[in-house]
């Protein structure tokens, strides 16, 4: 679900994508979701116990994720959670130090309607098959009180929760406790300011953090569990840009987004001095975890895709003015 203001600026994009692609076919791989039941991919994870899988799930869905083969686009095992209530928005999902997969229900479209959402876990299982596992269920709460989000990542190396909320005017950055509970609330304390994040993720060394938007992405660099150091990434412009994780090596960034048959581009890591990670995936495979297929990102950096995201960012400034105008009470 989304609420007025969102759709008013995924329309947007909807429309400037189908006149003119910001991204170019068959350069660095990626894959595409045939699942027809997949048409919320709102999450996107890197399976640590199989390569080359890639966890997602509908956001208005029941407890169930999806693997998918990231050198297919097929559906190789659908996973039912038992032991946790109904899920009210699942938007993010994130593997963890100890093996096991997060899901955040943590989506709430009124901004603050709901006083606590939901995070649920299970450990990967050791054969990919269509099965029902055991999970647990953890109540989140907000110090600083109930919020929308989209982002939940979860550090390779700590197991730490982090949770982005999303705002158009900015959001933040909350951090869980050192280990989450199933007794009771897990407070999730504001530790930093974010932009508008629809998704996120941490790179497999834990170095780095990654956050996307719906026009663009960035890195943080991570030290000491804060944030430093930002720098724009090259990211794909798509019809409704939802989803972002690292590949199983590091090697290449995975963005995703909602719809039927929706496309997951993959887009290399740059290396200091700006040099990209690795090679473009050949067509019949990668060899740095990404997977075939088609779609590209040459994102924010290129000309043309600098012209198109200053068009998308007017074209949302005169969609939200006029939205709040609509709203002022007449006198």
């Amino acid at each position: 679900m989304r609420s007025l203001r969102t759709t008013l600026v995924a329309a947007l994009a909807v429309v400037l994508v189908a006149a003119g692609p910001a991204v170019a076919e068959g350069e660095d791989g990626g894959f595409t979701i045939k699942d027809p039941r997949i048409t919320e991919s709102s999450g996107l994870a890197a399976s640590r116990a199989h390569p080359g899988v890639y966890w997602t799930h509908n956001d208005q869905d029941g407890p169930r994720v999806f693997a998918v083969d990231g050198r297919t686009g097929e559906t190789v095992a659908t996973i039912t959670l038992r032991g946790v209530g109904t899920p009210r928005d699942m938007e993010a999902i994130s593997v963890g130090a100890d093996g096991a997969v997060y899901v955040g229900d943590i989506g709430d479209n009124l901004d603050g309607s709901w006083d606590h959402v939901w995070i649920y876990r299970f450990p990967e299982p050791g054969r990919l098959r269509d099965q029902t596992v055991e999970a647990t269920q953890y109540t989140v709460t907000y110090a600083d009180g109930p919020r929308n989000a989209e982002a939940l990542m979860v550090h390779p190396k700590t197991g730490r929760v982090y949770i982005a909320s999303k705002n158009e005017d900015g959001g933040g950055l909350y951090e869980g406790p050192a280990q989450l509970t199933a007794d009771g609330p897990n407070v999730f304390r504001r530790i930093g300011e974010v932009p508008w994040v629809t998704d996120g993720a941490f790179s497999p060394d834990g170095k780095e953090l990654v956050l996307r938007g719906y026009f663009s992405a960035r890195a943080y660099a991570w030290k000491d569990g804060r944030p430093g150091t930002e720098k724009r990434l090259s990211a794909p412009l798509q019809r409704q840009s939802e989803s972002v994780t690292y590949t199983v090596d590091g090697s290449a960034l995975l963005f995703g987004s909602e719809g039927a048959k929706s496309t997951v581009v993959r887009v290399p890591v740059e290396k200091e001095g700006g040099e990209a990670s690795g090679a473009p995936s050949p067509p019949g495979g990668s060899p740095t975890g990404g997977s075939p297929g088609t779609g590209a990102g040459t994102g924010d950096g290129g000309d043309g895709n600098a012209t198109l995201g200053a068009l998308v960012l007017a074209g949302v400034a005169v969609l939200v003015l006029a939205w709040r105008r609509l709203r002022r009470p007449r006198g």
